[in-house]
C-alpha cells in the first residue's frame, strides 16, 4: 500500500454547530455534477467555464474505476483518464472540487463503475466485507487516491471534499465495509472533508452513514422534509444535498425524461432556504461515450440507458444553456448580494446540416465472422468466461434436427438475441428465458445466436450480474452442444480493425456494415447531431471512435459527435446496422431526444 506525505494545512471545510465553514468563515458548497469520462477532454475547460457561469463554486465527479482499469493490473490515466488534468483545469477555473471515488458508482454507468473482470470473478461479493472484494479495492486505491490526495486544498490543489462509496444504505448495511472503504482513503492520505450520501430515510441513512463523518443526502423533491430528517439526526452538521436530481436519465423505450426550469429553481430555493449546500446532478450530463451506458432492472426486465446522458441538464450535452440554466443562475448568484456574475458564454457552433449517402459493405454475419477469432466450447460461454465486458457474441452451432416444428430455448439470456437458421434471421429474443420455434428437415441447421450486451446493471441488488448465455441453449429437453463462438469488442477495437470489418464480405442489402463520407473544410470542424432515419438498431463510429448506440424505438434519435473527434477533409462514419439498413445518414444542428414527460424523483 501507498502511502503520501501529511497536509501542509487544515482541510479547507470544516463544520461547527450546524454550519459550514471555509478556512474558518461561513460557506456554500454550490456545486455541480459534470463527469469528465463522459465530455470529450478537449472540452472540459469549456464545460467547467459554464459551471463556473452558473454560479457554481465547486465542480463535483465520480471516478469509474472500470473506465481506469479496464482489464486486470492495467491502470491507465491517460488521455480521457487524465484526471489529475482535469482536477488542475477545475483549479484553473476558480472552482472547488468534490471526488466521488466510489468503488462504486452508479452513475448509470456499466457495472456502477466496477470492472467486469471483478465481478464476474465467482465468489465474489461486491460492495461487502468479502476479503478479495477489499483487496481488489485496496490495489486499486493504491493508485488513484494519491493522485487526489496531492490535489487537496490543504496541498494547494481545488480537492476540498471526497465521498465515501456512494448511496450505500440503498444497497446493503454492512457497515464495517463502509468504515472500511473511509479508512483506506485516510490511509492514502485524504485530510480533507470526508461525508457519506444516501437517500433521505431512516433507512437509507442508518445504512450508508457513519458516526463522526459529514452525512448528506440525494433527492429530488421535498428539501425541507430532507433537512428536518437529517438535522433530527445529525444537528450539529450542516444540511447539504449532495445530489439534487434537477433533471433524469432515460431508458430505450421510454419518454425522454425533463424537469421544467421553474420546478428545479423552486427546489433549489427550497434547499437554500433552509441553509444547505447543494450539488446539482446533473449541471452537465454529457455523452455515455462507446458502451459505457449503464442499465436498470424493474424486476421482471433490464432497462438499458441510452446513449446521451443530457438529463435535461442546466448545461446540454453539447454544451448549449438552456432555459434551466438561467432560472437556477438566478437563484445561485443572488447568494453572496454583490450581483456580480460571469459572463454568460456563447452555445459551441455546429455544422450546419447535411445529408449523407451510405455505401453498403459487409453483410451482418460474414463481417462478424471475419472480424474475431472462433473459440470452440461445448457449451455456449459467457461474456466473463471469454473475457469479454462488453459488445457483442456470436454463438453458432450446427444441432441435427428432425423433420417438422421444433421448440429452441435460451436459459439466462443477458440481454438481447437476434436467432439464425442457416443465415436467415428467424427471430429476435430477449427475456431471461426465451423459446421460439424452428423447422428441421432431417439435417443440421446452422443455427445462430448473436448476443448484444445492452448495458450492465449499475444499480440494485443485481449489481454485477453475467451476461450472454448463462444457462444454456436447448432444443425441447436436450442440451445444443459443440459451439463456435466468437466475441465481439466493439468499442476495443481498433480504428483498422473496425475498417477491415466493414469491408471482410460483400454486402446482402439487408444489415451489417455501411459507411458515409463527411468531407469537411479547413475551418468547418464543429459539434454535430447525427441521425440515421430508416435505420433499426446498431452502433455508429466516426473516424474509429466509437459514438454508442442508436436504436429506433427511442426516446433518442440523434447521437451528438464532438468536434473534437472531426478533423479537415474527408471523415468516416462506420454504422454496424443489426436489423436493417436505411438509406441516409443525417447532420442534424440540435438534438432529438425524444417526446418529454415530466419527471420528478421523490422517496416514498
Amino acid at each position: 500500500m501507498s502511502t503520501t506525505a501529511p497536509a501542509s494545512s487544515p482541510p479547507a471545510l470544516t463544520y461547527r454547530d450546524g454550519a459550514l465553514l471555509r478556512d474558518g468563515r461561513p460557506h456554500r458548497v454550490l456545486a455541480g455534477s459534470l463527469h469528465y469520462f463522459r465530455v470529450h477532454p478537449e472540452q472540459w475547460a469549456d464545460r467547467l467555464g459554464r459551471l463556473a457561469a452558473l454560479g457554481l463554486n465547486t465542480v463535483d465527479t465520480y471516478v469509474p474505476w472500470n473506465f481506469h482499469e479496464r482489464a486486470e493490473g492495467d491502470v491507465r490515466f491517460d488521455g480521457p483518464r487524465d484526471l489529475t488534468r482535469f482536477l488542475r483545469l477545475a483549479r484553473e477555473e476558480g472552482l472547488d472540487v468534490i471526488v466521488r471515488p466510489g468503488p462504486y458508482i452508479c452513475a448509470e454507468w456499466d457495472n456502477g463503475g466496477l470492472p467486469a473482470w471483478l465481478t464476474g470473478t465467482p465468489g465474489m461479493r461486491l460492495r461487502t466485507s468479502c476479503g478479495p472484494f477489499l483487496e481488489a479495492v485496496d490495489r486499486w486505491f493504491d493508485r488513484l487516491i494519491p493522485r487526489v490526495a496531492e490535489l487537496q486544498a490543504s496541498r494547494g490543489g481545488p480537492v476540498v471534499a471526497v465521498q465515501i462509496e456512494n448511496e450505500y444504505g440503498s444497497y446493503a448495511d454492512d457497515r464495517a465495509y463502509v468504515r472500511r472503504v473511509r479508512d483506506a482513503l485516510m490511509r492514502r492520505g485524504i485530510t480533507e472533508l470526508l461525508y457519506t450520501a444516501d437517500g433521505p430515510t431512516e433507512l437509507m441513512q442508518d445504512g450508508g452513514a457513519l458516526p463522526g463523518e459529514l452525512a448528506a443526502a440525494t433527492f429530488g423533491s421535498r428539501p425541507a422534509e430532507a433537512a428536518a430528517l437529517l438535522r433530527s439526526r445529525r444537528p450539529a452538521e450542516p444540511f447539504f444535498c449532495a445530489e439534487f436530481w434537477n433533471g433524469w436519465f432515460d431508458h430505450w423505450g421510454e419518454k425522454h425524461h425533463v424537469r421544467s426550469a421553474d420546478s428545479a429553481a423552486e427546489t433549489v430555493g427550497g434547499i437554500l432556504d433552509e441553509g444547505g449546500s447543494v450539488s446539482l446532478y446533473m449541471a452537465h450530463g454529457g455523452t455515455n461515450f462507446g458502451l459505457w451506458a449503464g442499465a436498470n432492472h424493474d424486476g421482471d426486465r433490464i432497462q438499458p440507458t441510452v446513449t446521451s446522458y443530457d438529463s435535461d441538464a442546466p448545461v446540454a450535452e453539447n454544451g448549449a444553456l438552456t432555459p434551466k440554466f438561467f432560472a437556477l443562475r438566478e437563484k445561485l448568484t443572488a447568494l453572496d448580494g454583490t450581483g456580480e456574475r460571469r459572463p454568460v458564454p456563447a452555445d459551441p457552433p455546429t455544422l450546419a446540416p447535411r445529408v449523407l449517402p451510405v455505401t453498403r459493405r459487409a453483410a451482418l454475419l460474414d463481417g462478424l465472422r471475419a472480424a474475431a477469432e472462433p473459440v470452440r466450447a461445448p457449451t455456449p460461454p459467457t461474456f466473463e468466461e471469454l473475457s469479454l465486458a462488453s459488445g457483442l457474441v456470436l454463438y453458432e452451432a450446427e444441432p441435427l434436427l428432425p423433420p417438422g416444428e421444433h421448440e429452441l430455448t435460451v436459459t439466462g439470456l443477458h440481454d438481447r438475441a437476434q436467432v439464425f437458421a442457416d443465415g436467415v434471421p428467424v427471430a429476435v429474443l430477449d427475456r431471461e428465458e426465451a423459446s421460439l420455434t424452428v423447422t428441421g428437415t432431417g439435417s443440421r441447421v446452422r443455427l445462430g445466436l448473436l448476443v448484444e450486451n445492452q448495458g450492465r446493471i449499475n444499480y440494485g441488488p443485481l449489481l454485477g450480474q453475467g451476461k450472454g448465455i448463462l444457462g444454456g441453449v436447448r432444443v425441447h429437453r436436450r442440451p445444443v452442444h459443440g459451439w463456435t463462438v466468437r466475441p465481439l469488442p466493439l468499442d476495443q477495437w481498433t480504428p483498422d480493425e473496425t475498417a477491415r470489418a466493414a469491408v471482410a464480405a460483400p454486402s446482402d442489402g439487408r444489415a451489417g456494415f455501411a459507411t458515409a463520407t463527411l468531407s469537411l473544410s479547413p475551418d468547418e470542424p464543429a459539434d454535430t447531431f447525427v441521425a440515421l432515419p430508416g435505420f433499426g438498431k446498431g452502433f455508429l463510429w466516426v473516424n474509429g471512435t466509437l459514438l454508442g448506440r442508436y436504436w429506433e424505438i427511442g426516446p433518442q434519435t440523434t447521437l451528438y459527435l464532438p468536434g473534437p473527434l472531426l478533423r479537415p477533409g474527408d471523415n468516416t462514419l462506420t454504422v454496424l446496422e443489426l436489423e436493417r439498413f436505411g438509406g441516409r445518414i443525417t447532420l442534424c444542428d440540435r438534438p432529438v431526444l425524444g417526446p418529454p414527460e415530466e419527471y420528478v424523483e421523490t422517496f416514498g
